[in-house]
């Protein structure tokens, strides 16, 4: 882990999602309810954000105040005079620098206080101004934030295809560690696990993207899509001996023991670190969306690795090492063959639980005899024509 040699700002912020995705999972007669609306009413309040404070007003059914709604306003158009007299000036009195300073200057308002059409304008129209490279990729990963900030999802595609290419054309190793960190948040955000996964494993002990989130939520985020698809090796190796890991799982204690408890088949003690690992992340605005996926990828992978030590095993066995009752062991296996997920089959008679692990070896050979089949009919079909 390292800081930034230049601190980004977090334009725009993206701490807003998350407490309004707070509030939409907290019961509104909680304690912790006030807490959240006043820190989210303030960053409000303090970038500006009318549109943003319209919204969740009628979201949550909060009622409007008008007076602060007109200065938020009145202190916009205040500003935004203010820069694009700047912005004249300088192209008036001064040099191609200081103009593209004032446009970038204009497009980070328009960010901050959520104006995300307008502020995508302005910073196509700044990227024309801007000739280093670094600068460049700076304006990307920002129309990239926000993208994530307004759920925009063709326009973080697009930022960061933009970024990709500018990186080819060479960059500091900052913004190249920078990129992979929004890539797993991209991939996150489609479910895409082995792919944030590999994303955030890259970056983990160079982590600067602070603009994202702190880094004990990296480290939350790559354990969560490490360890629902890394092999059992590579669980230890990258996750359980990793420096970067252990500086921050003990704030995760819950994760900890489901990564910890999978690896050294504990498998009782990972149900309970299972169910504990879901409730925090039903309160994460990237993860939420994925906490019943990811139960069921778990669920599957832990009765998998323990049927791999078996040709056959007793379910009543199985299902006290899992801390579990017969019928529910029985209900979980059941709806996991069905499905092709787990390749077993249950003797109701006799309560036991046979693997049938396919053959690999054949069913590959079986693979390239029905493909050599097909070239060879493809192959006679383009004879034929030939020769007519």
């Amino acid at each position: 882990m390292v800081e930034s040699e230049e601190a980004v700002d977090k334009i725009p912020d993206l701490g807003v999602l998350q407490l309004r995705f707070m509030m939409t999972a907290t019961d509104p007669t909680a304690p912790e309810a006030a807490s959240i609306k006043q820190k989210l009413l303030a960053t409000v309040e303090r970038d500006k954000m009318a549109t943003v404070y319209a919204a969740v007003c009628e979201q949550f059914h909060w009622p409007a105040d008008t007076e602060l709604q007109h200065r938020m306003r009145t202190d916009t158009e205040r500003t935004l005079g203010e820069l694009d007299a700047k912005i004249k000036d300088a192209e008036e009195n001064l040099g191609e620098n200081e103009i593209r300073e004032a446009l970038l200057a204009r497009s980070n308002f328009l960010a901050r206080i959520g104006e995300k059409d307008k502020a995508v304008a302005a910073y196509d129209q700044t990227m024309l101004k801007t000739v280093a490279l670094g600068q460049k990729l700076d304006i990307a990963f920002t129309m990239v934030r926000i993208g994530f900030f307004h759920g925009d999802d063709k326009l973080v595609a697009q930022s960061i295809e933009k970024a990709s290419t500018l990186l080819e054309q060479g960059a500091d190793w900052d913004r190249k560690n920078r990129l992979k960190c929004y890539k797993g948040v991209q991939a996150l955000i489609h479910r895409n696990f082995p792919e944030a996964a590999r994303q955030f494993l890259d970056t983990i002990s160079t982590f600067s993207a602070y603009e994202l989130f702190d880094y004990p939520t990296l480290v939350q985020y790559t354990v969560v899509t490490a360890v629902a698809t890394l092999p059992r090796a590579d669980i230890k190796q990258k996750l359980i001996e990793c420096p970067e890991v252990l500086s921050s799982i003990s704030q995760l204690p819950h994760l900890k023991q489901l990564a910890w408890s999978l690896y050294n088949c504990e498998y009782g003690a990972f149900l309970v670190g299972l169910l504990q690992t879901m409730e925090e992340m039903r309160r994460d605005w990237l993860l939420a969306p994925h906490t019943l996926y990811f139960c069921r990828e778990m669920r599957v992978r832990a009765y998998a690795q323990h049927l791999e030590s078996y040709r056959s095993v007793q379910l009543s066995s199985m299902a006290a090492v899992f801390g579990v009752s017969p019928e529910f062991m029985d209900s979980e296996l059941s709806r996991f063959i069905a499905l092709g997920r787990l390749h077993c089959i249950i003797d109701k008679v006799g309560g036991i639980v046979d693997t049938n692990r396919p053959d690999e070896r054949n069913a590959l050979y079986q693979s390239t005899i029905k493909q050599g089949d097909n070239l060879l009919n493809r192959m006679h079909k383009l004879s034929r024509i030939v020769v007519s």
